[in-house]
């Protein structure tokens, strides 16, 4: 099987790609830890090494895996991942070494745990890592040093003015909280005082509306009492005065019939 590329499972219903059938066809077989070490050695095919690393972070030992996996690190040749949807992407050797050293899910294959790293160097069974780049970082470091040499020194301010300017900052946000403080309370005794003058009015203007209105209660009542008693006196007055107009008349009536005079 011709191997071009790394990946785990694929498609819709979950294809398994080549790479994993290789990966399960090496379990089966198991070969000797020899054979595995070549895989991972092999510059020539690159897909291959890979096959050979991920085999060994299956199968081996933590101190296996930090002691043949790591110097690959230092291969930056790219590979081609693919992702789920079927879709390939660009990546590197070193980039899959790292997810094998890290990640507990590589190519949606789920990673034995293994002992971190620095807990392997406490123990004494696994030397410090030297990185390549550290030669680079010294000479850089050694020629920024030089060219300070040459540099003229900068004045140092001296230990009193700093004491100075954090005290002298120190004062100015005491003095700045002391006025913030003193405004607040300012404004709460006014908005209390005005408050205090509110109500009065508002007590007084609610009194003098309810006397207001009490005098005009008592006025109507008084009002229409007055005019009940002047409509009871005069109906009385009337009947009166008509009552006795006919008793006269049916009086002088009468006198007429038996040939009296009548009243004056």
């Amino acid at each position: 099987m011709e191997l071009r590329y790394v990946a785990g499972v694929y498609a819709g219903n979950i294809k398994p790609s080549p790479f994993l059938c290789l990966t399960l066809k090496m379990l089966q077989i198991q070969p000797e830890k020899d054979i595995i070490i070549e895989f991972i050695k092999n510059e020539d095919f690159k897909y291959v090494r890979a096959l050979g690393a991920f085999y060994l972070r299956l199968t081996g030992t933590a101190l296996d895996c930090y002691k043949y996996l790591e110097p690959l690190l230092n291969d930056y040749r790219g590979i081609r991942m693919q992702r789920r949807d079927g879709k390939f992407e660009l990546s590197h050797m070193d980039e899959l070494i790292d997810s094998l050293l890290r990640d507990e899910r590589v190519c949606d294959v789920i990673m034995p745990r293994i002992q971190k790293r620095h807990i392997l160097e406490e123990m004494n069974e696994l030397d410090p890592r030297v990185s390549v780049l550290e030669d680079d970082l010294e000479d850089a470091e050694s020629s920024s040093e030089e060219e300070e040499g040459e540099a003229p020194p900068e004045p140092v301010k001296p230990q009193e003015n700093r004491d100075s300017n954090r005290e002298h900052r120190k004062r100015r946000d005491r003095v700045d909280r002391r006025d913030r403080d003193g405004s607040r309370e300012r404004k709460r005794r006014r908005s209390r005082s005005r408050s205090r003058e509110r109500r009065p009015r508002h007590r007084s203007r609610d009194r003098d509306r309810e006397n207001s209105r009490r005098d005009a209660r008592d006025r109507s009542r008084d009002r229409h009492r007055r005019d009940h008693r002047e409509r009871n006196g005069g109906g009385s007055g009337g009947r009166g005065g008509n009552k006795d107009e006919m008793s006269v008349d049916e009086t002088n009536k009468l006198r007429a019939s038996l040939g009296l005079a009548p009243l004056k």
